[in-house]
């Protein structure tokens, strides 16, 4: 058991929450009750993962999409006033953190995405250093093989655009709707890119340039963070943990 201070706290001590600039609020977003013995993990703070919770009997929910995120006009009506009433009503904590959780070396969705494919990292590249870029622990001829290896372990289809058909010497990959950073990972040598999301310009600038992209899901590939952060935090502190992934197509 912990309190509540104690986990925000370390998480934001941790995280170094602090030094980035993000598009919403990082750390305790919802206040609940006092001490936490049961954490729930998720992906995004949806009413489906709130309700999950609930029924796990969850004293405080950690996930990657928080409920506040720059641009809202604050009132709370609808989806929000719905999801905020069911946290408030069983007095659960809610903790977010989105780029802080991008970035963590050991924790975050970045670090956690690459343990997953086998790829391993020997830098980072992009805005606020978030994107990662390294080596395949197990050689990848071209991009249709590391496609079909990414989408036996994600478990979903991936968009590629295959480049020039070189072998992968170094990949650069971040998770989420990073096709933003894909200038960025060329500039740092990749033969390959792998993210969320793809848009319109990054289809033309594979062929252009000949470095692949893939495009292999938003929830897919930032499923691996807040778990693993949460497993920690469980560890360290004597807490309960599971993680309940709410499947998203996106």
């Amino acid at each position: 058991m912990t309190s509540r201070e104690e986990l925000q706290t370390y998480l934001d001590t941790l995280l170094e929450a602090g030094r980035f600039k993000d598009y919403g609020p990082n750390g305790l977003q919802v206040e609940g009750r006092p001490q936490v013995r049961r954490i729930v993990s998720g992906v995004t703070a949806s009413l489906a993962l709130i309700e999950a919770a609930v029924a796990d009997g969850a004293d405080a929910i950690l996930v990657h999409h928080g409920l506040f995120w720059r641009g809202q006009d604050g009132r709370l009506t609808g989806w929000l006033k719905r999801r905020l009433a069911l946290l408030m009503a069983h007095d659960i904590n809610l903790y977010a953190y989105h780029l802080p959780l991008d970035a963590h070396g050991e924790w975050g969705n970045n670090a956690q995405l690459g343990r997953e494919l086998g790829l391993l990292a020997e830098g980072r590249f992009g805005e606020q250093d978030l994107g990662f870029i390294g080596e395949p622990q197990q050689a990848c001829a071209d991009a249709g093989e590391l496609a079909a290896r990414v989408q036996q372990r994600l478990g979903r289809p991936v968009t590629c655009i295959p480049g020039d058909g070189r072998p992968l010497r170094r990949i650069a990959w971040c998770s989420g709707g990073a096709q933003g950073y894909f200038e960025a990972a060329i500039a740092a040598g990749a033969d390959a890119f792998l993210t969320g999301e793809i848009s319109e310009p990054q289809a033309h600038l594979a062929r252009e340039t000949g470095v692949a992209f893939l495009a292999c899901g938003h929830h897919a590939t930032e499923r691996y963070g807040a778990p693993a952060l949460a497993q920690h935090v469980a560890t360290r502190f004597g807490l309960e943990h599971r993680f309940i992934d709410i499947g998203n197509p996106a």
